[in-house]
């Protein structure tokens, strides 16, 4: 089963609200969206947006890889012949990974509709149903606090505080304020996104031990080359500490688990460059005995959907981080996730689920 056809789209969907982080402010949520099409008349979708200040891909980036480099050396290939397809996709292009991911999730799509499979079943399926978290921006105190009841109500029973934009005292009355309106029974996770150094970050996680703050954990606390600090911060809290964005690629998720430099790993399909090396992540902290959360960037259901599916599918996968979707004034994607609060559920198609997508 030969593919014919790979092709490029832009999209921009405006957010209802700006998304703020240590690292940056998101009001439109662009990205290149890939649509492959096989000769049998299969379509497998992929999406991947540009996050310039963690991949370093931009639009024209994301879309001169796809369209100069991927697509010649894929079109014309069988697409049983997967495992040499994965090969090229990673070894003619280094990093570019949000490219490299959105045609691996097309390849993926093709390959579960024509086992006439969803794709959470045909990489497993572990489960069918999951739950994700909901993200509080960086703000004042005040505002968070708000936001953080004002998701509670809607159903969400996990929090993912985005911190270390400011200073560490303010990031601490952030989070004691969030704690006046919700209580203690929601769980909290703090998103530092590089924002920290490792003797401020143990500084704060170790204060909000003793104020009884009571923190899940804390994702990437310090910048994403120093695992020598990460492992600081991890050898000198309680809190658990997850890596981030010091893990793209399974051999820094091997550097991490051989130094135990972290108690969890969140993949993401946009750093690993798609399912296929996500995999390998997986699969190397779970012989570690360290469990993984699957996030996001900020993406459409078409991303989000392919990432539900593969974290749907393997049991170390214990977490979620998939609310980017509901922070969209727009959605463009006809199929796909369902969501109803924090539940998501798989629609019972072929591949992702995917009927058409707006471009």
């Amino acid at each position: 089963m030969k593919i014919l056809q790979l092709e490029t789209f832009r999209t921009a969907v405006p957010l209802h609200t700006p998304f703020k982080t240590a690292l940056r402010t998101v009001k439109v949520a662009e990205a290149i969206v890939v649509k492959m099409t096989c000769e049998n008349g299969i379509v497998g979708w992929g999406e991947a947006p540009p996050t310039v200040v963690i991949t370093g891909e931009s639009l024209s980036s994301i879309e001169w890889s796809i369209q100069q480099v991927i697509k010649p050396a894929i079109v014309g290939e069988d697409l049983l012949n997967f495992e040499y397809l994965f090969q090229q996709l990673h070894t003619l292009l280094v990093r570019n990974s949000s490219a490299k991911a959105a045609v691996d999730m097309a390849i993926y799509d093709c390959l579960a509709q024509q086992c006439d499979l969803p794709l959470y079943q045909f990489l497993g399926g572990y489960r069918k149903e999951l739950e994700t978290d909901y993200t509080v921006s960086v703000n004042s105190a005040l505002e968070m606090a708000e936001d953080a009841a004002a998701y509670v109500k809607k159903g969400f029973d996990v929090l993912k505080v985005k911190v270390g934009k400011d200073d560490i005292e303010t990031d601490i009355k952030r989070i004691q304020e969030i704690r006046k309106r919700i209580g203690y029974e929601i769980n909290i996770r703090l998103d530092a996104n590089q924002g920290w150094e490792s003797k401020a970050a143990i500084k704060a996680i170790g204060k909000m031990e003793d104020l009884g703050l009571n923190i899940e954990l804390v994702e990437q606390p310090v910048p994403a080359h120093d695992i020598e600090g990460l492992k600081r911060v991890t050898d000198g809290v309680d809190t658990l500490i997850m890596a981030d964005e010091c893990v793209f690629t399974p051999h820094q998720a091997l550097e991490v688990l051989k130094t135990r430099s972290a108690d969890l790993i969140n993949i993401k399909l946009m750093k690993a460059g798609g399912i296929y090396q996500a995999q390998k992540i997986n699969d190397f902290a779970e012989v570690c005995g360290v469990e993984c959360m699957v996030g996001s960037m900020i993406e459409t259901r078409l991303g989000i959907t392919a990432a539900a599916h593969f974290a749907a599918s393997r049991k170390n996968i214990t977490r979620f981080d998939f609310d980017a979707p509901l922070m969209l004034a727009e959605d463009i994607v006809v199929g796909g996730i369902t969501y109803k609060g924090r539940k998501i559920t798989f629609p019972a198609k072929p591949g992702l689920g995917i009927d058409k997508v707006k471009v």
